[in-house]
C-alpha cells in the first residue's frame, strides 16, 4: 500500500489509478475527502496486489499527477518517530553527518532493504534525494 500526498484538489481516484497502474495490478485506489464538504483533502492511498509493484512505484518519490508534483511512499513505513529528538544534520559537525555518501532518509533505506530482500536488483538505480554534503557546525557558531 502506498500513501500519496500533495494531490491536486481536483484529482480523482481514477486519476491516481491511471498514474500508478503501470507499476502493477491495483486492488484499490482512494482519494480521501472531507466528510462534511466532500472536497479532497489532497492525499490518498493505492493498494497493489504485489508488494514489488508498490516498491517500483516508490522509485520516483515525487511523481507528477494531474500536472502537480505529489509525493509517495510505502504506507507501512508510516511517520518515522524516534524516542529522542534528532539534531538537524546541518547543525552537526561535518564528520558526524551520516548521509554524506549514500545514506538517504529512513524511508529510502527501508525501501532499498525491502527491494533487496525481495530479490530485486533496483537498488543500484534507486533515486536518493538526500543532502549530498553537510555543513560544518562551526559555520553557524558565530556567537560563541
Amino acid at each position: 500500500k502506498l500513501f500519496v500526498g500533495g494531490l491536486a484538489w481536483e484529482t480523482s481516484k481514477e486519476g491516481v489509478r491511471g498514474h500508478f497502474e503501470r507499476f502493477g495490478e491495483i486492488l484499490e485506489a482512494v482519494v480521501i475527502a472531507d466528510k462534511g464538504t466532500g472536497r479532497s483533502k489532497g492525499y490518498g492511498f493505492v493498494t497493489f496486489r504485489e508488494a514489488e509493484a508498490a516498491m517500483r512505484a516508490c522509485l520516483d518519490p515525487y511523481p507528477v499527477i494531474d500536472g502537480r508534483r505529489a509525493n509517495c511512499n510505502l504506507a507501512c513505513l508510516g511517520v518515522q518517530r524516534s524516542k529522542a529528538p534528532q539534531p538537524l544534520p546541518y547543525l552537526q559537525p561535518y564528520a558526524a553527518v551520516g548521509h554524506v555518501h549514500g545514506g538517504g532518509n529512513i524511508n529510502t533505506r527501508a525501501m532499498k532493504a525491502a527491494i533487496a530482500a525481495a530479490g530485486g536488483g533496483a537498488t543500484a538505480s534507486f533515486v536518493d534525494h538526500g543532502i549530498q554534503q553537510g555543513i560544518p557546525a562551526a559555520a553557524y557558531n558565530m556567537y560563541g
